[in-house]
């Protein structure tokens, strides 16, 4: 009599990140827990789950279906996790994507993504609906706030009304789970595609791995949940460890901050190098505001200077733990950690990653010199939706080329000089634009800065910076000589700026990386 195999032993194992991270939570006796800090608001966990489930019923209503992709353009909110989480448990893809784009970014991210369900705050109406007529896949229009045209739906009518009882989906571990859209700091936007399992490996890796994250936690991130470091920070690990996180939906300005640190009392704080720049231009602010609560700052999107690192250790007493991830690999790879901080590197390799610097060949290069960062790890995402060439470049078999110039000292630390095309050689030597503007950022006057190539009269490559001055200094040719004069006797002489161009602001990424294509543009 031949064997009787039951369907699930051809089944890959079940696996949702709803139900690991929410459903599980309240399980273990989180129910009552406060989950989210929102305004004057508090939700907790059990409140959270009730929430999930009816945006996953109001979903199935519109007749959404599994790995179908449901846009969000929303603020950081209980309404935005709540939409996350539902998509996610019913089997369809979320995409959160960055409120500050323009109409034209909208109408090729919902083109390109083919999204037919679109959960947007009232606020961006008229950016996301300007090219409505040439929209080819939305049907669902859900708008949280004010409906105001026929083909709205109300986020709130529609899901109040719903059960808050909801059976997860079928998905499995290697099922497509978020897309994230990378930052657009070299070009046009790409999907990258992650798994149900990839939130698990940065959970593991490092929020408890490296920040020792725990229940007693409360996070705050000035990243937003549409940048992968933000969805992380806010969504995925407070869930993760039975925490608590702080929802801002304002702008990151350093005031708002300072004032949710001061009101929340949150233990973890996400920021980037600029936030932290501007927060260190708020006069006695460490005076105004209490962050005794915060035993961790983490930074990314960019490398944080040397000097704002110890400015902000000087005058809060806190380390900023610097440390590089990427929209492909969901959140960061190598950091700085409690207790052994380098400032002016990235840190060292978080566990659960590996990571190699090789030449323009592939070769791994000593210790020492100058490549190509490669890393890998489980939560690298499958691919580019269709972006077939730019998947195969990028993602080489289990090794994702980061297209970052880094190298590693003897002790393990990692250091950023660039990405590759920002890279300058001047008079045959390459020099990182990262050196650079550490050094022009140490100078008194400067705020911000972006170093890029520009030819000279012979057509010979040499570097040019852009420079936001700090609030009490005018630009000036005396200014801009001295600032040169200053790099010239703080590093090698060859690599001093030959144009020093004073700008009001630097155009960037929502996340904050500085978009140097533009400036060599």
């Amino acid at each position: 009599m031949e064997k009787e195999y039951k369907y699930e032993k051809f089944t890959p194992e079940y696996y949702n990140i709803t139900s690991k991270l929410i459903d599980a939570t309240v399980e273990k006796g989180f129910g009552d827990k406060i989950a989210v800090y929102y305004k004057d608001k508090t939700y907790t966990y059990k409140e959270m789950q009730s929430m999930i489930n009816q945006v996953g019923n109001a979903l199935h209503l519109l007749g959404v279906h599994m790995e179908e992709r449901v846009m969000l353009v929303m603020y950081d909110s209980p309404e935005a996790m709540a939409s996350f989480y539902g998509a996610i448990k019913i089997g369809a893809i979320p995409i959160p994507v960055n409120y500050m784009y323009t109409s034209d970014d909208f109408r090729y991210l919902l083109n390109n993504s083919r999204a037919r369900t679109l959960i947007y705050h009232e606020d961006f109406v008229d950016e996301v609906d300007a090219w409505r007529e040439k929209f080819k896949y939305l049907e669902n229009t859900i708008i949280l706030g004010k409906k105001t045209k026929s083909y709205q739906i109300s986020f709130h009518d529609i899901v109040d009304r719903c059960s808050d009882q909801l059976q997860v989906a079928f998905t499995t571990y290697d099922d497509a789970a978020i897309w994230n859209y990378t930052s657009g700091s070299t070009g046009t936007p790409k999907a990258a595609v992650h798994l149900q399992h990839d939130v698990f490996t940065c959970l593991e890796s490092y929020a408890k791995g490296v920040l020792n994250i725990d229940q007693n936690d409360i996070l705050l991130s000035a990243s937003k949940f549409f940048f992968a470091y933000g969805l992380g920070n806010s969504f995925i690990y407070p869930a993760g460890v039975g925490g608590s996180v702080v929802l801002v939906p304002d702008r990151p300005l350093p005031d708002i901050i300072f004032s949710a640190i001061t009101q929340y009392k949150p233990t973890v704080f996400f920021g980037v190098p600029t936030l932290y720049a501007n927060m260190l231009q708020v006069k006695d602010a460490e005076k105004k505001y209490d962050l005794s609560s915060l035993r961790i700052c983490a930074s990314a999107g960019e490398a944080l200077p040397k000097n704002i690192y110890h400015e902000f250790k000087q005058r809060f007493g806190l380390d900023i733990l610097d440390g590089i991830g990427s929209t492909e690999l969901m959140h960061i790879f190598i950091s700085n950690r409690p207790g052994d901080v380098m400032p002016g590197s990235s840190g060292k390799i978080v566990p659960g990653y590996t990571a190699k610097i090789v030449d323009d060949n592939g070769v791994e290069v000593p210790v020492g010199e100058l490549g190509n960062l490669q890393v890998k790890g489980d939560s690298m995402a499958a691919f580019y939706y269709r972006q077939h060439d730019k998947s195969k470049a990028s993602m080489l078999g289990e090794w994702f080329n980061t297209g970052d110039k880094y190298y590693r000292d003897a002790e393990g630390y990692y250091y950023y000089c660039g990405r590759g095309d920002d890279m300058l050689k001047v008079g045959g030597i390459w020099v990182s634009p990262i050196e650079i503007e550490d050094t022009l950022m140490s100078h008194p006057a400067v705020l911000e800065t972006a170093v890029v190539a520009r030819n000279d009269e012979n057509g010979l490559t040499k570097p040019k910076a852009y420079v936001v001055l700090k609030a009490g200094y005018t630009p000036s040719e005396e200014l801009g000589k001295e600032i040169q004069a200053y790099v010239k006797k703080t590093i090698a002489a060859y690599k001093y700026p030959r144009w020093i161009e004073f700008v009001k602001d630097l155009p960037k990424t929502a996340t904050g990386k500085i978009q140097r294509f533009k400036l060599r543009a």
